[in-house]
């Protein structure tokens, strides 16, 4: 029996991981973290009966211990209730779910206390992947990727090693992208485009921050810093390719130039189930994909100077030290003024620029550096937009 804690319970990757709990029997759910979501959260508790979980305030906290007062569950709160949950003793994976930075000490607690992770929560390798992989080696603990894009690299590194044991080299990493719902688009057509537009991602159901993400090409460019952590490669040896049916989702070439791909129909629940049960693979039901009907598979190169999210993030990614966290930070700030209507779609792209031009760079900074850096763009934003 897998025991596991989810951060980010309430959210898309969340939700659809205790599907796959929900559909086996055999995970059992020791501590759930979420943010506002105490109406879902609460339904949650009463099915999976956790022993332990997280609201983001206080207040909320307070209301569901009400709610759930004839259940033997703990309800902490805030950033302490989410490193209670990380470090959950009955459980052996914590999967990292939850949005933003606010995963990273969570995280590093978790990998301290021996931890397997099942990393959704990016964020926490683009701005902190110097840190974390070290410690996670040092530790001991798996770190097994639930993008869809990295788990798919994963799978096709998996099995992949020499006589002596070590991994066969890599060559480069082809990272593949739909191209989101703006694909072909100019760079003045997306000025004019609305928050409605931005959220219909063609391929793939999302939560909102990530779906604006897709459409800027800011998440690729995150899966890049996120890619080079994880599989233990420079930023030149990442290849971002479009790839609009989804059908391929990320592949190696090897140093030989053979490349392994691996396809699959676009089911976050693919990747979740890979993770939690690594290495075994386990049914899923759904829908499989069928060669008899896909009629082509298509690539396309990325257009860095009208999806300017990619392009920046590839300067970050190069630029390294506090820079990824000041294009993550920027970008966080920016899609949620661009989702409150408070700045057009281009405007995320105005201020990710600023704020990285307006950085005094940090070589290699620590926990407490990268949050300060952090606080700093979201000040520095606020003072101008």
């Amino acid at each position: 029996m897998k025991t596991i804690a989810i951060l980010g319970s309430t959210g898309s990757i969340g939700t659809q991981t205790l599907e796959v709990v929900r559909a086996n029997g055999d995970i059992r759910v020791a501590a759930l973290g979420a943010g506002k979501n105490i109406d879902l959260l609460e339904k949650q508790i009463r099915e999976f009966h956790p022993r332990l979980a997280c609201t983001g305030s206080e207040e909320d906290a307070k209301t569901l211990r009400t709610r759930v007062a004839d259940l033997s569950v703990r309800i902490c709160s805030g950033m302490d209730g989410l490193k209670e949950v990380a470090v959950c003793e009955e459980a052996d994976t914590l999967v990292t779910a939850i949005v933003g930075m606010i995963g990273i000490v969570p995280t590093i607690e978790a990998i301290k206390a021996g931890k397997d992770i099942a990393l959704a929560n990016k964020e926490t390798l683009v701005t902190a992947g110097h840190l974390i992989m070290p410690l996670a080696a040092r530790y001991g603990v798996k770190i097994l990727p639930v993008d869809s894009e990295h788990s798919a690299i994963f799978q096709c590194l998996n099995g992949e090693k020499d006589r002596s044991g070590n991994a066969n080299r890599i060559d480069k990493i082809l990272l593949t992208a739909s191209g989101g719902p703006f694909r072909g688009k100019t760079f003045e057509e997306l000025k004019e485009v609305k928050v409605e537009d931005a959220l219909k991602h063609p391929n793939w159901a999302m939560g909102q921050k990530i779906t604006i993400d897709s459409a800027s090409m800011v998440n690729k460019g995150l899966e890049v810093m996120e890619a080079r952590w994880l599989f233990d490669v420079s930023p030149d040896q990442i290849q971002v390719v479009v790839q609009p049916q989804s059908i391929i989702h990320s592949m190696v070439q090897f140093a030989d130039g053979a490349v392994i791909a691996q396809l699959g129909t676009p089911d976050m629940k693919l990747p979740i189930s890979y993770a939690l049960y690594y290495p075994e693979r386990r049914f899923l039901a759904g829908e499989r994909l069928d060669f008899a009907k896909i009629s082509s598979i298509s690539f396309e190169n990325p257009d860095p100077d009208t999806f300017l999210g990619l392009k920046y993030a590839l300067e970050a990614a190069h630029t390294g030290g506090s820079m990824p966290t000041v294009f993550n930070a920027a970008n966080e700030r920016a899609v949620r003024k661009f989702l409150n209507r408070e700045i057009g779609f281009t405007g995320i792209y105005d201020i990710i620029r600023y704020c990285m031009d307006h950085h005094r760079l940090i070589p290699s900074p620590d926990v407490t550096q990268i949050l300060d850096t952090e606080q700093s763009v979201y000040e520095m934003i606020e003072g101008r937009w």
